[in-house]
């Protein structure tokens, strides 16, 4: 079979302009950016929101991830084959695992987003503007405390540091050697950033402000917080974003109309693509299918208790990604050995689909499993996963949108839209108003399964220091390792009677939550030992991006 980069450079381009005419949009309400991408204009958010909303989760991956975001694509363009106007709705890729382990985040074979190559490299310069807003708040910091520290910053307690969109675990440490201005800081990547969390967060322009100028840089020598309003930062961080803050427009492999903007992680971050993105989505089509990071214990978690709270969405249908491969790897096959046939292993890693499911439940209804087939994947394990149906009590859908495109997923949506004609049960995991030690706790204990929380005696400060300033509740944003239910990534499958550690803590005041840090789970990345560059290169067309 091709390659991904060459079916993408093969694939049958319509101009923009089309695309926008697909969705009604006058030439006004959308700007060009070469013949294939456009800006959309924030006007658009007037329009009433009028589409059924389809989330996209998975079950815990293997370290090369699942197909979740090209089984997205795939149902959006079978959707629009059996004649929905449907939009997906994405996150854009981070240039750190596209140069790292993981690639990009454009899909794969015959289901993707196109230009594939421009989207996953600098996509119109949205990361870079969100890198440049986040470092120059960390310089005007420096600078005010250079030039006398009127707002009596406590050196030793500067809580904005640097970010950077690759993988470097070099900069996880640093100091800064300066006369006026000795401290400790270290680089997140840009999907960590908390400017990367506010910008999809944020509802219109109005609210970027507000959320930018409530961000905590500091603590002043009293134990105060200091804003990014304190420092008159707000202003030059807006300006810096209010192109990036567009949605943008561009299509997949079958010209359906893809919207994606913003890119978080879901293992450090709330995994989401922005709430501009899906309102306009909602507002353009009839169906929008988006999907929310890693397996469904860290994306559909945040999705629904984090996303869903702000943007106040509530999702028709949920749909949940499997693999043959993932679920053997759960059942405690090698990488190396996912290609061979193993009954013993997939029924032994079916617990970790059984629990993902039992989660999404809690939540809501109207749930379906997605195959994503692999060459690999052989009948009788396919026909193993099949069986598993009337045990579960939930459909089990094959799909091959990899191979097929839209055509290997029409089952599938069938099945959505029915679903999406259904009424759907929704709620929350825990009400906004519980203390952030209840919520941590719920997320543990009723989505991760473990069965106690030990705090560090830093994060246990913190979160005491919180309590006085937030009694009346934060959501909370869970940063752990995306392969295990548990904080532990060696601890595959569905693990029980588990402790989870929270090592530290930060309050994202303008994004609106509290990040927990769990484990040796890092906000900083690092490359592995053979990164996904090497084999990258330029020769008038682009080699080796996946």
């Amino acid at each position: 079979m091709k390659n991904d980069a060459l079916i993408s450079q093969e694939a049958k381009y319509e101009k923009i302009s089309v695309v926008a005419d697909q969705l009604g949009l006058e030439e006004t309400e959308y700007e060009v950016y070469g013949n294939y991408k456009a800006k959309l204009d924030l006007s658009l958010l007037d329009r009433p929101r009028k589409a059924k909303l389809i989330l996209v989760t998975a079950i815990n991956p293997t370290p090369a991830g699942e197909g979740k975001t090209t089984v997205n694509i795939g149902l959006s363009m079978a959707m629009n084959q059996r004649g929905y106007k449907t939009v997906t709705a994405l996150r854009e890729p981070s240039l750190g695992p596209v140069f790292g382990m993981k690639g990009g985040a454009t899909g794969g074979g015959y289901s993707q987003v196109i230009p594939m190559d421009d989207i996953n490299l600098h996509f119109n310069g949205d990361f870079h503007a969100i890198t440049a807003a986040h470092n120059l708040l960390a310089a005007m910091i420096d600078n005010h405390i250079y030039h006398g520290n009127e707002l009596k910053i406590d050196l030793n307690n500067i809580v904005w540091v640097r970010a950077l969109d690759t993988n470097d675990r070099a900069l996880r440490r640093l100091q800064i050697e300066s006369k006026k201005t000795p401290h400790q800081t270290f680089f997140d990547i840009t999907a960590a950033s908390e400017i990367m969390a506010i910008f999809c967060l944020a509802k219109n322009m109005d609210d970027l402000r507000n959320r930018l100028s409530n961000i905590i840089i500091a603590y002043d020598i009293e134990g105060h917080e200091i804003l990014a309003k304190d420092l008159e930062a707000v202003g030059a961080m807006l300006l810096l974003l209010k192109d990036a803050m567009r949605p943008n427009l561009v299509q997949t492999l079958e010209n359906t109309p893809a919207i994606i903007h913003g890119g978080p992680f879901a293992n450090i971050a709330h995994g989401c693509n922005s709430i501009l993105a899906t309102e306009m989505a909602m507002k353009l089509g009839d169906y929008v299918v988006t999907e929310a990071g890693f397996g469904a214990d860290l994306g559909a978690e945040k999705f629904y208790d984090i996303k869903c709270r702000i943007g106040g969405f509530k999702p028709d249908a949920t749909v949940l990604v499997a693999t043959i491969r993932a679920l053997k790897y759960n059942g405690g096959v090698s990488v190396h050995d996912l290609n061979e046939e193993n009954l013993e292993a997939l029924a032994l890693g079916s617990a970790n689909l059984k629990q993902h499911l039992e989660n999404m439940r809690k939540y809501s209804d109207n749930i379906v499993i997605a195959i994503n087939r692999f060459p690999s994947d052989t009948k009788a394990e396919i026909e193993y996963l099949q069986t598993l149906a009337s045990t579960l009590n939930v459909s089990i859908i094959l799909t091959d949108v990899y191979g097929q495109g839209g055509s290997g997923a029409l089952e599938l949506a069938d099945h959505v839209v029915a679903l999406c004609e259904k009424n759907n049960r929704f709620n929350y995991l825990y009400d906004a108003s519980v203390d952030v030690y209840k919520a941590i706790e719920t997320v543990t204990s009723e989505i991760y399964r473990a069965n106690r929380v030990e705090y560090s005696d830093i994060a246990k400060a913190k979160i005491d220091k919180i309590l006085e300033t937030y009694p009346q509740g934060l959501p909370v944003c869970i940063a752990k390792t995306q392969y295990s239910f548990s904080d532990d990534p060696k601890a595959l499958n569905a693990p029980r009677d588990f402790v989870v550690n929270v090592r530290d803590v930060r309050l994202a005041k303008g994004a609106g939550f509290l990040v927990v840090l769990l484990g040796a789970i890092m906000t900083m990345p690092g490359l592995p030992k053979i990164p996904n560059a090497v084999n990258m290169d330029y020769d008038g067309t682009v080699i080796g991006l996946t």
